[in-house]
C-alpha cells in the first residue's frame, strides 16, 4: 500500500511539472511582443482580415501588441466570467456554460441510455448462442465501421427535430462497443460455471442473472466506458452541425463571434467533463471486477 501511495504522489507530481512547463511555454509564446503590423501600408481587405484573425490593427502607424493567441491572463479572466454566472440564459445564443454542459450530457444519458437497453439483452442473446452470433455478425461488422455523424442527414431527414437526431447519433454510436464487449463477455464465461448451473437445473433467466451477468460484469464496463467516451466525443460535433443547444454549438457559435478565449475554455471543459465521466466507469468497473 505504501508503495502504491509512493507512485501515486510520484505520478502527481510529475503531472504537476508537466502542467507548470506547458503555462509556462503558453506564458512565454504569448507575452507582450512588438507587431510588425500597423494599418499603415496594409489594404482595406488585409486589415479586416487580420482583424477576422483576432489581430490587434493599429490605426496610427506605431507599434502594437500582437494579440492573436490569447495570454493566461486572457484566460483567466474569460474562465472568472463563465466560471462566476455558469446558469445565465439571455437567448437562444447566450446561455451560461452549465446550462450549454446540462444539454449536452442530457442527450448523451438519453442516447446512451437507449443503447444500453438494446446493445446489453442483444450482446447477452449473441453471446449465449453461436447461431445468432454468426447470423447477426455480418450485420454488425458492416454497422459499425460507419461514422456517427454519417448517419445525421438521415436522422435529420427522417425524424426532422436537431435535438432527437442528436441523440439518434449518440445511439448508434454508442451500441457498438457495448454489444460487442457484452457478446464477448457472456461468450467467456467459464464453463465449469456453466455445467454447474446446469447441473443444479437453473432455469436460463436466473442463469444470466445469477452466474452470467456478475462474471461478465467487468467486460460490460468495458464496453460501456468505451462507449461513454466515444458519445461525449461525438456529441460536440453533432451540436457543432445541428446547432441550437449545447457545448459543441457553444465552441462553434464562439468561434462565429472571433473569442478564442471562450473557444479555448469550453475545449478545457469538455476535456474535464470526459476524463469525470471515464472516471465513473473505472471506478463502477474496478467495483464489479473480482481478483482471484
Amino acid at each position: 500500500m505504501s508503495v502504491w501511495r509512493s507512485l501515486n504522489f510520484r505520478a502527481g507530481l510529475l503531472s504537476l511539472l508537466i502542467l507548470l512547463l506547458f503555462l509556462g511555454f503558453w506564458y512565454a509564446a504569448t507575452g507582450a511582443t512588438p507587431a510588425a503590423g500597423s494599418a499603415a501600408g496594409m489594404t482595406p481587405e488585409q486589415i479586416e482580415y487580420a482583424k477576422m484573425m483576432g489581430k490587434d490593427v493599429g490605426q496610427g502607424g506605431g507599434n502594437t501588441k500582437a494579440s492573436g493567441f490569447p495570454t493566461l491572463g486572457q484566460m483567466g479572466t474569460t474562465a472568472w466570467r463563465q466560471l462566476s454566472n455558469p446558469f445565465y440564459d439571455n437567448g437562444p445564443n447566450d446561455k451560461g456554460i452549465a446550462i450549454q454542459l446540462a444539454y449536452s450530457l442530457g442527450r448523451v444519458a438519453l442516447g446512451f441510455g437507449l443503447a444500453m437497453l438494446v446493445a446489453i439483452p442483444l450482446g447477452f442473446l449473441i453471446g449465449m448462442s453461436p447461431l445468432m452470433h454468426k447470423a447477426l455478425d455480418p450485420f454488425i461488422q458492416v454497422l459499425k465501421p460507419i461514422s456517427p455523424l454519417a448517419w445525421m442527414p438521415l436522422a435529420l431527414y427522417t425524424i426532422k427535430d436537431s435535438s432527437i437526431s442528436g441523440i439518434f447519433v449518440i445511439f448508434i454510436c454508442s451500441i457498438w462497443p457495448m454489444l460487442l464487449n457484452t457478446a464477448f463477455g457472456v461468450a467467456s464465461v467459464k464453463r465449469e460455471w456453466l455445467a454447474v448451473a446446469a447441473t443444479l437445473e437453473v432455469n436460463p433467466l436466473r442463469r444470466a442473472f445469477l452466474v452470467i451477468l456478475p462474471a461478465a460484469a467487468p467486460t460490460i464496463l468495458t464496453g460501456m466506458r468505451i462507449s461513454m467516451g466515444i458519445a461525449w466525443l461525438v456529441i460536440v460535433a453533432a451540436e457543432m452541425l445541428v446547432g441550437g443547444t449545447g457545448i459543441g454549438y457553444f465552441v462553434w457559435n464562439e468561434w462565429n463571434n472571433l473569442s478564442l478565449t471562450n473557444v479555448i475554455f469550453a475545449i478545457v471543459v469538455i476535456g474535464v467533463v470526459g476524463m469525470l465521466l471515464d472516471l465513473v466507469f473505472a471506478r463502477l468497473q474496478q467495483a464489479v471486477t473480482y481478483v482471484e
